[in-house]
């Protein structure tokens, strides 16, 4: 797989270089299309029309927001408006949204026409830490995550630190969530500067809130690069996911919760069975566990019966990283150090539960 060197563009730099890229790079204004939802519709659009102008004049495809519509139905409608307006190989798409926005407008620009140019714009925290670096697209095959999909390199990212402020506090948790674990797995010294900021007040200084983006998005590429296609270091970028993942997919349909509230508990869970088979202290687990309840206040594991477990570990049978049809987790060793291709017997994931 190829690389990209930098490739991330913060704010006006950002816009200058986008626009350029259009004037100097694409054939014809018609062969853009804009990927919206109906959120980033009204609110994101009207400031990327803003910042340049000419892009009025692109194709707009508008789908619902939510992680229900992350499925392949969605894909095939938004690949129908491509081949209604005429879109071509040297078309290009951008993906102004969260991570359901740049996870499927990835996607589709990695199936239609056998692959056309994209370019992310993430207009959450999250989108712009996690979900669209990486060089992951997909959608979810009924409830479980993320199940197709493909790796598939944008030409570049935006990052737009003013659409934070457009965000409720609970978005802004989730995104913290992923920031928090890439010190956890990486970096011991990110997870301190992380750990010392109050969540209500972070994003209140422009230069700290984008430089704190900027390095966790540099913990998360340095491990990309080195692994781009998860065949072993990446996978610890999963840590809290084997779980979180499984309590996002049971509870899509009834008491939804967020992708980074339900990692935040994942990674909670996943601490206490780090401190148990993969020599975590149990002084590291109890700062994690502190810091990280901080991000949901109202814990879900009170709502959990046996029977919901029970199905929760069936959920994690379908999980990308199995082998041999066994469970594997990304554990932690200590803070800023993470093993992966873990083996955890279901008994002890049931006693993560518990505790």
């Amino acid at each position: 797989m190829k690389k990209r060197g930098e490739f991330i563009h913060f704010n006006e730099e950002g816009y200058d270089i986008l626009k350029n890229y259009l004037l100097y790079k694409i054939d014809s204004i018609k062969n853009i299309f804009i990927l919206v939802d109906d959120v980033t519709y009204t609110h994101c659009l009207p400031i990327l029309f803003k910042k340049i102008d000419f892009l009025k004049k692109s194709n707009i495809i508008k789908i619902k927001s939510g992680e229900k519509e992350k499925n392949i139905y969605t894909c095939i409608q938004i690949c129908k408006n491509l081949e209604k307006f005429k879109a071509t190989r040297k078309s290009l798409i951008l993906n102004l949204g969260g991570g359901v926005i740049t996870d499927i407008g990835g996607f589709v620009a990695s199936i239609f026409k056998r692959g056309i140019r994209f370019i992310n714009i993430p207009t959450t925290l999250l989108g712009m830490v996690d979900a669209a670096i990486g060089y992951k697209t997909g959608v979810n095959l009924d409830s479980i995550k993320n199940e197709i999909g493909s790796f598939y390199i944008p030409e570049f990212l935006i990052i737009d630190t003013h659409f934070l402020k457009t965000l409720p506090n609970k978005e802004i948790l989730s995104g913290m969530a992923e920031m928090l674990k890439h010190g956890l797995i990486a970096d011991s010294n990110f997870w301190k500067k992380m750990n010392q900021i109050q969540t209500d007040t972070i994003f209140k200084n422009e230069n700290e809130c984008r430089n704190l983006i900027h390095q966790s998005i540099l913990i998360k590429q340095k491990i990309v690069n080195q692994d781009p296609k998860e065949k072993g270091l990446r996978k610890i970028l999963n840590f809290g996911h084997t779980i979180g993942h499984a309590l996002e997919s049971y509870f899509m349909d009834v008491n939804k919760i967020l992708h980074g509230i339900a990692v935040t508990m994942g990674m909670i869970y996943e601490s206490w069975i780090s401190c148990k088979i993969n020599d975590l202290s149990i002084y590291d687990y109890k700062e994690i566990k502190s810091t990280l309840s901080t991000l949901c206040p109202n814990p879900i594991q009170d709502k959990i019966s046996d029977l919901e477990i029970n199905k929760l570990l069936l959920i994690m049978e379908h999980d990308k990283k199995n082998e041999k049809n066994k469970i594997q987790f990304s554990l932690l060793k200590k803070i800023g150090k993470c093993s992966y291709n873990c083996q955890v017997p279901s008994s002890l994931i049931k006693e993560s539960f518990l505790n």
